[in-house]
């Protein structure tokens, strides 16, 4: 069990190689960063976009958030952390291409799937229930199709159609549907299976996720 301690000692260790090796590419870094990928991803602790996709220090612009949601477009006041991201990685950035990426075992997907947070209050699970609740179109049509106890069959149905909402929630921002219409930038699906580690890559034409090999 890694604690503080174990990641001050990684620090170190970092400190030692992986920032004394790159010593040029982090003084490249102290001058700003340009990158040409945003990854909207799961905060679940076995998903990380950079070790997964093997990349370097400034190559991947990442949002981790539970499930992997961007919600829709909006202008109401509030605290729009997703939307802030995904603005000044478009606006200010200018990255080409979006990657929503769920993965297999996302708790915040079987949450969604069994309503087990349904009325729970703020602090209790409340939170949780209301950010998920973007899910809930999705779900009625998952368990229309598989219902809600069979197995990982309707659990990976849950958390492939998450990926799908955030997509389509990314095209309600005008600014996102101008620029793709525009070919300047590019949004793609994909899920990655903890149980297996494979990339599987959306189609959107078809709706399925395909292995990547």
């Amino acid at each position: 069990m890694v604690t503080f301690t174990n990641m001050l000692e990684g620090y170190r260790r970092f400190r030692a190689t992986g920032w004394a090796n790159q010593r040029s590419r982090w003084d490249e870094l102290a001058d700003g960063q340009s990158p040409r990928v945003m990854v909207i991803a799961c905060s679940d602790s076995r998903v990380d976009p950079a070790e997964i996709f093997d990349t370097n220090p400034g190559e991947i612009f990442v949002v981790r958030n539970v499930a992997a949601l961007v919600p829709p477009f909006e202008t109401a006041p509030g605290r729009h952390g997703v939307s802030a991201a995904v603005e000044f990685a478009v606006q200010v950035l200018g990255v080409e291409e979006i990657l929503v990426m769920g993965h297999g075992l996302c708790g915040g997907c079987k949450a969604a799937l069994t309503q087990e947070l349904h009325d729970a209050p703020p602090g209790e699970g409340g939170f949780i229930a209301s950010w998920i609740s973007m899910l809930d179109d999705a779900r009625a049509q998952v368990v229309a199709e598989h219902g809600t106890d069979q197995g990982r069959i309707a659990g990976r149905a849950m958390e492939q159609a998450a990926v799908k909402v955030s997509l389509a929630n990314l095209r309600s921002f005008p600014w996102i549907r101008e620029k793709e219409a525009g070919n300047v930038l590019s949004l793609k699906g994909a899920f990655f299976a903890i149980s297996d580690g494979v990339l599987h890559i959306l189609n959107e034409e078809t709706g399925t996720f395909l292995p990547y090999e």
